[in-house]
């Protein structure tokens, strides 16, 4: 059985796909870019100011389905420029912390939606 989980405290969803679906105890969340959800327009210029908005509406969808960032088991980082990934990290390493760290990829891509620098897609379980 799944769920749509939707929350307004994340950017509404720009095309024909879900925030986030809870199948059975799993969470799948779509790729967050760094739009303010209440405004609508990208957070900043920066990887750091656009970084630390992706989280945010990462932890809204986590938050929205009853879950944390640790209960976060793979995390894939989409980066406009592969030279970001320092800074990214840094900011990555300030949400996900503790023993078990979840699976991750990272990966640098020609563009992203509405020219952010980055996307973060996560999968969590209960």
């Amino acid at each position: 059985m799944k769920k749509k989980i939707s929350t307004p405290n994340a950017p509404a969803a720009i095309g024909p796909y879900s925030q986030a679906v809870l199948a059975g105890d799993t969470l799948y969340i779509s790729g967050q870019i760094p739009l303010n959800p209440a405004t609508g327009e990208m957070a900043g210029d920066t990887i750091e100011t656009q970084a630390e908005q992706v989280f945010q509406n990462l932890n809204a969808i986590l938050t929205e389905a009853g879950m944390g960032f640790e209960d976060v088991v793979k995390a894939i980082v989409l980066l406009a420029d592969i030279g970001d990934f320092a800074k990214v990290n840094e900011i990555y390493g300030k949400y996900l912390c503790g023993e078990t760290l979840p699976a991750r990829a990272a990966f640098a891509v020609k563009a992203l939606p509405k020219g952010a620098l980055v996307e973060i897609e996560m999968i969590a379980v209960r």
